[in-house]
């Protein structure tokens, strides 16, 4: 033992063989089946966005941290292509592809590498792209392609407003909910992902077999999606029952939008989602809280992608209050 050098560092300090880069790929295949949809749906134009949110976002974490940091390369790592991918997937199909290199731009330069890199940036990045995106070019990013049936075939082919969106006009305009459903997809076509919407975000169906992909590979823990959608479900539930003739069923809200690819592939990111299992559940509280607030009252009909980043802020107040106990202190006795 005396021959052996007492060496202290920093965590991690226990090492396995899963890697970062092992989570990273496990994350994109996850996103694979939300893709084939997106495809299926949109056609060419998902997978041009898709295509160019992920070389730029590659692209800029190579110019940025060979030319002007001067670091070592971190793009084999994983984390610049499933920024790409999810930035894409909060993004309407057919957008500019200059915009998207801005948005790619503002998630890996701004809410990434200015950070320090991965595992020290505080906000999820490609969520950071996407609301730059919105509050920027609000327009272009509400202009939602529609898939139309045409026989026996779909193809992009008009611009619509996505469920949430006609809720939300609707609401607005003194109509009933029973007057609103008439203009919705139906139950099923959302589970589906045969309606408007951005690229990864139709599909509930995709979005859980990935879901349930990343919770048995033990890469995210079930704590944050699942509280997320119980908590929007039970929000929206109780204002349903109160007036359903002013609110839309909790089914609605937790098929539409994005939050079903938020709780499982935005919430849970690692380097921004609480460490604890109590936190994580505080944490997803809050999200749901939060998107439920702002769709209902809120200037825009989905809010899953503010709540995200306001909770991220929260994530070291969060991680403070809920510190595991230190290994070899004292537990207190109760007194009975």
């Amino acid at each position: 033992m005396s021959g052996q050098p007492f060496i202290v560092s920093a965590s991690p300090h226990v090492h396995s063989e899963r890697t970062s880069e092992k989570l990273m790929y496990d994350v994109v295949i996850a996103l694979i089946p939300v893709f084939l949809v997106s495809l299926y749906v949109f056609g060419i134009n998902a997978f041009i966005a898709t295509a160019a949110a992920v070389v730029s976002c590659i692209l800029f974490e190579y110019l940025i941290q060979r030319y002007i940091l001067k670091s070592s390369v971190t793009i084999g790592d994983g984390s610049a292509l499933i920024t790409g991918i999810l930035l894409a997937f909060n993004l309407p199909a057919g957008i500019p592809i200059w915009m998207i290199v801005i948005g790619s731009l503002v998630a890996i330069g701004v809410a990434k590498l200015s950070f320090g890199g991965l595992g020290y940036n505080i906000f999820n990045p490609a969520l950071v792209g996407r609301v730059f995106l919105l509050v920027s070019f609000p327009v272009e990013m509400t202009l939602w392609p529609t898939a139309v049936e045409n026989n026996t075939t779909l193809v992009d082919a008009v611009t619509g407003a996505t469920t949430l969106g006609l809720i939300k006009e609707g609401v607005q305009f003194g109509q009933t909910m029973s007057e609103i459903s008439a203009q919705l997809p139906s139950a099923m076509d959302m589970f589906y992902g045969i309606t408007a919407g951005s690229i990864g975000e139709m599909s509930a169906l995709a979005l859980l077999v990935g879901g349930v992909f990343l919770i048995v590979r033990k890469v995210i823990s079930w704590h944050i999606p699942v509280t997320v959608l119980v908590t929007i479900a039970i929000m929206t539930g109780i204002f349903w029952l109160i007036d359903p003739e002013q609110y839309a069923s909790p089914l609605i809200h937790v098929l539409s939008g994005g939050a079903i690819l938020g709780a499982f592939f935005m919430a849970t990111d690692l380097v921004t989602s609480p460490v604890t299992k109590k936190g994580m559940v505080v944490f997803a509280i809050g999200i749901g809280v939060i998107t439920v607030v702002i769709r209902l009252w809120g200037a825009y009909p989905e809010g899953i992608s503010f709540a995200i980043l306001i909770m991220n802020a929260f994530v070291p107040l969060i991680n403070s209050y809920f510190k595991p106990r230190r290994f070899g202190s004292k537990i207190k006795a109760k007194i009975i």
